[in-house]
C-alpha cells in the first residue's frame, strides 16, 4: 500500500485518482461498507464500489512487480493504469496521461523559472509553453484549463501569509509563550474574578455608496455601486474578553492618542474595578505610556517613585515602563505580543468578522451613521454569535 500513499501525496496527481486511491487505503485499514467509505471521502456508493472491485482484480500485478523489485517509477505507472479510467467509446483522448501529467508539473513551475515574465501562469501561456517543449503538438487554453481543474490548481489565486522572523528565540517564547498560557487559563481566571482581555485598535471608514444596492433576486447577486462618497473615518478601540468571547466597553473616536487609551481602559476596568484584569496588546507605544503607567500605579497602590521619562527610573523607557505594566504581581498588567505577531492577539480576529459581516459591504452616511452601526452589530454579535475562540498554538516557533 506504500505506493499508493505515495501517489496521494503527489502534487501533480489528478484529484480524480487521488479519490480512487484513498478508497482502496481506507477500505484495506477498516473494512468499512462501500456508503460508509463513500460519505467519508465524498464519492458516490457505486463509484467505490467500482474502484474496491477493480484493485482486487488488477492488483496481481503490483504483487508480481514487487516480488521482482520493479523500480518505484514502474509502480507508478501500474497504478496510474488501474485508477484510470477504462476506454470509452468515441474518439480516442487528444492527449496521454503522461502529457496531462507534464503539463499539470508544468504549471507548479514559476514562469520566470522557465525564462517567461510573468507573475502567474494563464492557460493560455501554459499551452504555448507545452508545445514549446514538445509536450504536445498543439492543445488549446480550455484543454489546459480542464487539466488545471481536475488536477485542483488555481494558478490565477494567492493569499497573502508572513514568515515570522524571529531574531532572538528566547526573547520570543518569553512573550508568547505567557500570552497562550493566560488564553488557556482564561474560563478558570473568569471564574476567580480576573477577566483575560485582548485589545487593539482599528481604523474604519465611512463610505457611502454613490447609489443604493441592488438586491439579489434567484440567478442574479446582489449588485454594488463602484464609486462611493467618504465621510469620514473613525477609530475603534475593542476588548475581545477570552473567556466568554463577547466584545465589551468598546471606544469609537476620532483619534487613538495616549489619552484615548487610557480613557478606554480606564472606563474597562471602572465595569468590575476590584477585580483583576489582564490586558494582551501590541507594543504601540501608548499601550506603555507615561499616563498609563501613573494610572496602573495609582490603582494597584504602588506608591514607590516612578522616575522621569526619558532619564530614569520606570518612566525612562518604552521597555521599563513595559515591564512595570508587565509585572504580574499587579492586579491590573499588561502583555505584549512580539514584534510581526498580531495574530497572537485574539482581537485581530474578531477585526475580521466585523470587516466581513459588516463593513466590507455595508453604506454609511456619515461617521455617526458608521458608529451607530458599529455598536450595534457589537450588541448583535453579544447576544447571538460570542463564543471563545479555540486556541490551539503553544507559543513555539512556527515552522514553515
Amino acid at each position: 500500500m506504500f505506493i499508493l500513499e505515495q501517489f496521494t501525496r503527489r502534487r501533480n496527481a489528478p484529484q480524480a485518482m487521488v479519490k480512487r486511491a484513498l478508497i482502496i487505503l481506507e477500505a484495506a485499514k477498516t473494512q468499512e461498507k462501500n456508503a460508509v467509505l463513500g460519505k467519508l471521502i465524498g464519492i458516490g456508493v457505486n463509484a467505490v464500489g467500482i474502484w474496491r472491485r477493480r484493485w482486487v482484480e488488477k492488483s496481481s500485478t503490483i504483487d508480481i512487480a514487487i516480488k521482482n523489485d520493479c523500480s518505484d517509477k514502474k509502480l507508478e505507472e501500474f497504478v496510474f493504469e488501474i485508477l484510470s479510467d477504462k476506454p470509452r467509446p468515441g474518439a480516442p483522448p487528444d492527449f496521454t496521461p503522461e502529457q496531462v501529467t507534464q503539463i499539470v508539473a508544468l504549471a507548479c513551475i514559476p514562469p520566470k523559472d522557465c525564462g517567461i515574465e510573468l507573475s502567474h501562469w494563464t492557460p493560455s501561456a501554459l499551452a504555448r509553453e507545452a508545445i514549446k517543449r514538445d509536450i504536445v503538438d498543439s492543445i488549446s487554453p480550455a484543454s489546459v484549463g480542464r487539466f488545471l481543474k481536475e488536477a485542483d490548481l488555481k494558478p490565477h489565486l494567492k493569499r497573502y501569509w508572513l514568515k515570522v522572523q524571529v531574531e532572538d528565540l528566547e526573547a520570543f517564547r518569553k512573550n508568547a509563550e505567557p500570552i497562550c498560557d493566560v488564553y488557556k487559563q482564561a474560563l478558570e481566571l473568569h471564574k476567580q474574578g480576573i477577566h483575560v482581555v485582548s485589545t487593539d485598535e482599528s481604523p474604519m471608514q465611512a463610505l457611502e455608496r454613490k447609489s443604493p444596492d441592488l438586491l439579489m433576486k434567484p440567478g442574479k447577486v446582489e449588485r454594488h455601486e463602484y464609486e462611493y462618497i467618504r465621510r469620514g473615518t473613525q477609530c475603534l478601540i475593542a476588548n475581545f474578553e477570552v473567556a466568554t468571547g463577547k466584545v465589551i466597553t468598546p471606544t469609537i473616536d476620532f483619534t487613538r492618542k495616549e489619552e484615548d487609551f487610557l480613557v478606554h481602559i480606564t472606563k474597562t476596568v471602572a465595569t468590575a474595578p476590584k477585580d483583576g484584569w489582564v490586558f494582551v496588546t501590541d507594543n504601540l507605544n501608548i499601550h506603555k505610556s507615561e499616563s498609563l503607567v501613573r494610572w496602573v500605579a495609582r490603582q494597584c497602590n504602588k506608591e514607590e517613585d516612578l522616575g522621569k521619562k526619558g532619564s530614569r527610573g520606570i518612566l525612562k523607557s518604552l521597555e521599563t515602563r513595559g515591564d512595570f505594566l508587565s509585572n504580574q504581581e499587579h492586579r491590573i498588567r499588561f502583555l505584549y505580543t512580539p514584534k510581526h505577531c498580531s495574530w497572537l492577539n485574539q482581537i485581530e480576529i474578531w477585526f475580521s468578522i466585523l470587516v466581513r459581516r459588516l463593513l466590507k459591504r455595508a453604506s454609511f452616511t456619515s461617521v455617526e451613521d458608521l458608529r451607530e452601526r458599529v455598536l450595534k452589530f457589537i450588541d448583535y454579535f453579544n447576544e447571538t454569535m460570542a463564543k471563545p475562540f479555540k486556541w490551539t498554538y503553544s507559543g513555539k516557533v512556527l515552522k514553515i
